[in-house]
């Protein structure tokens, strides 16, 4: 495919092991870039500030300058000019040339960088986006003179998709790679699709580039702890966008890079930026685009099943997944690692996490489900917590903690260890969250229990004063399966009043109680009433501060001495 241009090698002098830090959202309604920053921010500690970008799919036109068929037929082909100098040249040598340019939008960038966004020491790339569509004549030219054997010359959309790839791969090389000039390169060559990396966090990304009020319905988050490449280098940084229409991130590392990439390139693909994850978006492309694997089949090449799990596989599956494994093991990253990807497919927003067999590497997956559905993937559950909470100050169909969260066992015969978000469009014009599986399996998102924190008279609350801790948890247990939410909130409310007369102490072991045991609930929403619980215990414990009792440990007055 492009093993046809110029080789070279790159020194690994700046490598460095750590790990990485990784959130991914997709969502019902656009989510603006602003309620990344405190999971970002909460997660510097699995970054070093050499690397950190997002990606976005499911975007706004009207942000971009163009009409919503613009946004979704033409190629959104957003190039990093580390020198400006060379933008005419990029233009002039491979984007007019090659494709038609619909419209040009200019990222904006914020000027006082040195002064607000103190962990740059190095100013990110002008990033010009070009919204393209291959010329028909240099199709042609391309199909009749350098089409792959694996891409059908009848399957035009497929063809088209090899050009931009291979044009892409063109313009790395002579303003990236070669001589190690590192003027410009192709950051995302997807419709509807939009990644952006620097050296530094992942926030000042956002930051950066004004991506404050920008909005999109799949997002992702990657700061980069860099375990190979050129960590001082913006091309190292994740997400990486090699293949068509999608963006990967990882956390992890392989211990067989080599051998991945010299798979690579019996296959006519040829890694530029040197990292683990740039052949691990190479190795997704391949098998999704070029051979059209089904996602299924492209998660097995990725991360075959064994052992066990492999055993307990319908005779049929081991057969498919026999031969996927005999072609393909050698280029299976190995080692820990778990993928997130954001992916554009036609009309369908989608984001993808899957974890490897070995399980090594930290992941989560959530989701919730109110007047809207949002789902999500990342390296622990404080970071999803930290964009529910930002979503719920200003969106009230948000809460703070997510209906479910789980742990996915990479290769299990149930689930696969993999799993798919695809924000899908409905009859009505609306947006719709469906989950699934390795397998296809539909996972419901559909949670029991109201979630409709309505007003009413009737907000008598549970009488609990004058009551043990464990005598007043046990009242609380016997009347909540009852209860609708104006008493339940009521009964939280009188708690809280009640820390004055019974004392914080009180309130605060009711509250953990009600917080940490499992108990029914009723016709409750269990994540809403949970999210009221601990909005309580955290008001009751604040209080603590400016009106202390006889049990603060602490300074209650200027002067005073605990």
């Amino acid at each position: 495919m492009n093993a046809r241009y110029p080789k070279f090698e790159r020194r690994e002098d700046d490598a460095a092991e750590g790990g990485c830090g990784v959130v991914g959202l997709a969502s019902e309604v656009p989510v603006a870039g602003r309620h990344l920053f405190a999971s970002l921010e909460q997660m510097r500690n699995r970054g070093n500030g050499k690397g950190g970008g997002v990606a976005l799919v499911g975007l706004d036109p009207r942000q971009f300058g163009v009409d919503s068929r613009t946004l979704s037929e033409s190629y959104l082909y957003a190039v990093a000019y580390l020198d400006s100098s060379y933008r005419e040249s990029v233009e002039e040598s491979c984007i007019h040339p090659n494709f038609h340019v619909d419209h040009i939008h200019e990222m904006p960038a914020l000027e006082t960088w040195q002064r607000d966004l103190t962990a740059l020491d190095t100013q990110p790339p002008e990033v010009v986006c070009y919204f393209v569509r291959p010329r028909e004549e240099q199709v042609d030219l391309f199909i009749s003179r350098s089409l792959d054997v694996a891409i059908d010359p009848n399957d035009r959309e497929a063809a088209k998709q090899e050009f931009v790839f291979q044009t892409t791969h063109s313009l790395n090389v002579e303003f990236y790679a070669k001589d190690g000039r590192t003027d410009a390169f192709v950051l995302s060559h997807g419709r509807d699709m939009l990644i952006l990396k620097i050296v530094g966090y992942a926030e000042d990304v956002i930051r950066y580039y004004r991506l404050e009020d920008t909005t999109a319905h799949v997002w992702i988050g990657h700061h980069r702890y860099p375990t190979r490449g050129r960590v001082t280098h913006p091309g190292g940084a994740h997400p990486f966008g090699q293949g068509i229409d999608c963006a990967l991130v990882h956390n992890g590392d392989f211990s067989n890079y080599v051998a991945v990439k010299d798979y690579l390139a019996q296959r006519g693909m040829e890694p530029l930026f040197f990292t683990d994850t740039e052949v691990g978006a190479l190795a997704f492309d391949l098998h999704r685009r070029v051979y059209g694997y089904k996602m299924e089949h492209v998660i097995e090449s990725l991360a075959p099943t064994s052992e066990l799990d492999y055993v307990m596989l319908p005779e049929d599956k081991q057969e498919v997944y026999s031969a996927i494994q005999r072609t393909h093991i050698h280029g299976s990253p190995d080692g820990p690692w778990f993928f997130i990807i954001a992916q554009s497919e036609g009309p369908i927003h989608r984001l993808i996490g899957i974890t490897d067999t070995s399980m090594l590497r930290p992941q989560v997956f959530a989701y919730q489900r109110g007047e809207v559905g949002i789902a999500f993937c990342g390296s622990e559950k404080q970071v999803i917590d930290a964009v529910l909470e930002s979503l719920a100050t200003e969106d009230k169909r948000f809460w703070r903690r997510a209906d479910e969260y789980w742990n996915a066992r990479g290769g299990s015969y149930t689930d696969g260890g993999a799993f798919l978000f695809d924000i899908r469009p409905t009859e009505s014009g609306g947006k719709e969250l469906v989950m699934t599986n390795k397998f296809g399996g539909v996972v419901d998102t559909h949670p029991s229990g109201d979630y409709d924190l309505v007003l009413s008279d009737d907000d008598t609350p549970l009488e609990l004063s004058g009551m043990p801790v464990e005598d007043a948890y046990l009242a609380v247990l016997e009347a909540l399966p009852h209860m609708d939410w104006p008493q339940a909130r009521a009964t939280l409310e009188s708690i809280e009043a009640d820390a004055s007369e019974n004392g914080r102490e009180w309130s605060w072991g009711l509250l953990t109680l009600l917080l940490d045991r499992r108990y029914d609930i009723g016709y409750l929403r269990r994540s809403l009433w949970l999210d009221l619980v601990e909005s309580s215990l955290i008001r009751t414990v604040s209080s603590a501060t400016h009106s202390p009792c006889d049990h603060f440990v602490g300074q209650r007055t200027l002067g005073h001495h605990p």
